[in-house]
């Protein structure tokens, strides 16, 4: 087993939350201390990522590049302005970093000494990992020590308890007004049985956050402003239920890994792979459709976080041996 007292790692994408927060999940199951490293390539440079190279200002040889010496252990990167980077750490180490991609390159499998892509994406290879949801930050012990520890507000609140997790417009999907007052009713209909936890995010618009607010108000549930401590793990971890919109499959994957029963709104429009991806977590009984009454069974919580780390464990392992 490889000793972490030795080892390090870096966090590579250009600050997009999403990705660095699926680096940042694996980097903490894996238990090394870990740098987080955002590149900022001049946009003549970024059109041609990811099959272009890096930014020359960000070469590993200039004094404020961001993958300046000394290399990582492990390098993990998200995002495609980050896969040129990936290859630039690899060349510059003499091959003795460890590179990880999150996602699809879109480069093919040689992007990364292992890459991990979700089960709705068609790249695959002898060192691509292929899980149903994506790597987070909610670890099992994170959501142990937030229903070990609940804060006063969610404590106090009955029970059954539902947290309700919103996005927003996005390429594929539209919250129309029509489609608003759908999801809401739905969610006055679940407050007659579970206490509502509330979140929103920057992609809701903005009537829709309004009549959110006021039915958790009304209520007597709780909404997040986006004022003081996220307290997304919070209600995550202490609800009985979750309800969560379609739109974004990073939050639909998280509840999952809760192993409570997700019900899932999907908003005007569609996409191939997200409902794909849906498609299979329905055919398991894992999901459920929004609105219904919120009934289901629990299972056996889906996180593919430690899979990835446990990957990654394996070859700093084998790369030892064959020292």
């Amino acid at each position: 087993m490889i000793d972490t007292s030795s080892q390090n790692l870096w966090v590579i994408t250009d600050g997009k939350a999403g990705d660095e927060n699926q680096c940042r999940g694996v980097a903490e199951a894996l238990g090394f201390p870990y740098e987080t490293k955002r590149i900022n390539p001049r946009k003549v440079f970024a059109w041609a990522m990811p099959v272009g190279p890096i930014d020359p200002k960000d070469a590993p040889s200039k004094q404020h590049s961001p993958i300046r010496p000394p290399f990582p252990t492990v390098a993990i990167a998200s995002g495609r302005r980050a896969v040129p980077y990936l290859r630039a750490i690899k060349k510059a180490s003499g091959g003795k970093t460890l590179t990880v991609f999150l996602k699809d390159p879109r480069t093919g499998p040689k992007a990364a000494d292992l890459i991990w892509v979700a089960q709705h994406d068609k790249l695959r290879g002898p060192n691509v990992i292929v899980t149903e949801t994506a790597p987070h930050l909610l670890s099992a012990s994170k959501l142990i020590e937030a229903r070990a520890n609940p804060w006063p507000q969610v404590a106090k609140l009955s029970t059954p308890r539902a947290a309700v997790l919103i996005g927003g417009n996005s390429r594929h999907h539209t919250f129309s007004k029509e489609c608003s007052e759908r999801l809401l009713t739905g969610l006055r209909t679940a407050s007659n049985t579970h206490s509502l936890m509330i979140t929103a995010s920057r992609r809701t618009p903005a009537a829709l956050q309004a009549e959110l607010q006021k039915l958790a108000f009304d209520t007597g549930g709780l909404y997040w402003d986006g004022e003081g401590e996220n307290p997304y793990m919070q209600f995550i971890a202490n609800a009985n239920a979750l309800v969560v919109t379609a739109d974004s499959t990073n939050m639909v994957g998280e509840a999952t890994a809760t192993g409570k029963p997700v019900f899932v709104f999907e908003p005007t429009g569609t996409h191939k792979k997200i409902t794909g991806f849906l498609r299979n977590l329905l055919d398991k009984g894992v999901l459920h459709p929004f609105p219904a009454p919120l009934e289901g069974s629990t299972y056996e919580p889906i996180d593919s976080t430690p899979i990835i780390a446990q990957a990654i464990r394996q070859m700093l392992d084998a790369r030892r041996d064959t020292a």
